[in-house]
């Protein structure tokens, strides 16, 4: 992709005042248990050097040596309680058993971490996040994806990880996280996004903004980039979206506008195969179907 280091380094740099992306990860365990195949670690993880950020990470017990390993990003859906817990709890949008338990099932580890205002690091509202970090020059999504950002860090100095196969994945907000995440960092060598690849002047068009929460927005993101843009910077590794015609978070036309830039962005780089939109007639869920495509997309690609 022409100047691709540039462009990321632009769209990073619309994410406000970020902590120094050198900051030393670190991390501790809190305690360890078994969940059926998986050994499943409580970590209070140092990722930004202002609030610690309680994470799960799960591997697969019968498997030795390095694991590829999935981000997985929790949804939002106003439920703040939950956090990092959907990966082992799942939520009512998502299929059954849990994703921590599939992933496991299949060969992989998994990491999920609560972002800000939910799970373990809830007592502020998303309201009063967003409105102190923006009078000090932060942006609430910025502060969200360097998180994620780190976490990848933290992943990377496992000597239970492959470094070379990582991939992320979520629903709602974890979607949009998942293909925020892997635009910005070349690490991510797989991206599956479930119900929020959104397009943005779509999203204005069908008066769908009041959709998604305050987190969401970034000023003066429009400007430089479009939902296709941003989604571009991850070609020519593999991607697979997944979306609902009847999501309102989705508008259809935004979905066919992405499809076709990124159809041909992924043809120009001989990796045509590598990208896939596919949609279901449903709303903002995952369906039994949609479960299966994201399996077999890490079966083959990871």
């Amino acid at each position: 992709m022409e100047d691709a280091a540039g462009r990321r380094k632009l769209l990073y740099g619309l994410l406000g005042e970020l902590p120094d992306r050198s900051y030393p990860v670190a991390g501790r365990v809190i305690g360890t248990e078994r969940c059926g195949d998986a050994i499943v670690e409580r970590l209070l993880l140092d990722l930004n050097g202002i609030e610690e950020v309680p994470a799960i990470f799960m591997r697969p017990e019968r498997v030795a040596g390095r694991t590829p390993v999935v981000l997985y990003n929790h949804a939002h859906g106003g439920d703040y309680a939950l956090g990092k817990e959907e990966l082992l709890r799942g939520r009512s949008a998502l299929q059954q058993p849990p994703y921590g338990e599939v992933l496991v099932q299949e060969g992989y580890a998994a990491l999920a971490i609560d972002a800000w205002t939910f799970g373990e690091r809830r007592g502020r509202t998303e309201s009063e996040t967003f409105k102190e970090m923006l009078w000090k020059g932060q942006v609430l999504w910025g502060m969200m994806v360097f998180d994620s950002l780190q976490a990848i860090d933290y992943l990377t100095s496992r000597d239970d990880v492959d470094p070379a196969r990582i991939a992320t994945l979520g629903l709602s907000m974890g979607s949009t996280m998942a293909w925020w995440v892997a635009a910005l960092d070349v690490r991510v060598k797989v991206c599956i996004d479930l119900c929020c690849l959104t397009d943005f002047q779509a999203l204005m068009e069908t008066r769908g903004l009041d959709g998604h929460g305050v987190y969401y927005y970034v000023p003066r993101l429009l400007t430089y980039f479009s939902t296709a843009d941003i989604n571009a910077l991850i070609a020519p590794r593999p991607h697979l979206s997944l979306a609902g015609i009847y999501d309102r978070l989705t508008p259809e036309a935004g979905l066919r506008r992405i499809d076709a830039a990124l159809q041909a962005i992924y043809t120009s780089t001989g990796q045509r195969k590598a990208w896939r939109l596919s949609t279901y007639p449903v709303g903002h869920l995952e369906t039994a179907a949609m479960r299966a495509e994201v399996l077999a997309w890490l079966r083959r690609w990871l």
